[in-house]
């Protein structure tokens, strides 16, 4: 899907500025309603905009512990494996990786004892060989899109350019 200079700048704006509303976006855009209506219904439907609500801490839940656990899977059982870790409300993503695992997961607990209990119950998951277990210490860099999304602007404004 291409992206182009005004999708760039819709989408910055909704990172940006995630709670105005749709006429509010268009005023500042300087574009119509129905214009970045389309535009957005377009972005949705192609996948570009994946959801639109809030995103939590799971530190604020009482989860303040995140660990990157890698796991190795027995061939033949990465989609029993896979199944069975969105049932345990502690992984909050899972993606199957190339390298040093099959399987690598992100983890939130309350404190140490609590990640040990959460490993435990993936490693005696059939199909589960052995986990790998690195614990983060300092996020350096959050979770962002707005560099990515200006960078891919600028590329599409060089294009037309």
């Amino acid at each position: 899907m291409a992206v182009d200079a005004l999708d760039a700048r819709i989408l910055r704006l909704l990172l940006e500025q995630p709670r105005t509303s749709v006429r509010e976006y268009a005023r500042v855009l300087g574009i119509a309603r129905g214009t970045l209506q389309a535009r957005l219904d377009r972005l949705e439907r192609e996948g570009v905009i994946t959801g639109t609500g809030p995103r939590l801490s799971p530190a604020a839940l009482g989860h303040p512990v995140l660990a990157f656990v890698h796991i190795e899977v027995t061939q033949g059982h990465l989609d029993t494996v896979a199944d069975a870790l969105a049932g345990i409300p502690e992984i909050i993503e899972a993606f199957s990786i190339t390298g040093g695992g099959d399987v690598m997961t992100r983890v939130v607990a309350r404190d140490a004892a609590h990640l040990e209990d959460v490993i435990q119950l993936m490693v005696r998951l059939p199909g589960v060989v052995r986990t790998r277990t690195e614990m983060v210490l300092r996020e350096r860099v959050p979770y962002r899109m707005v560099p990515l999304v200006e960078a891919v602007g600028r590329a599409a404004a060089q294009k037309t350019s």
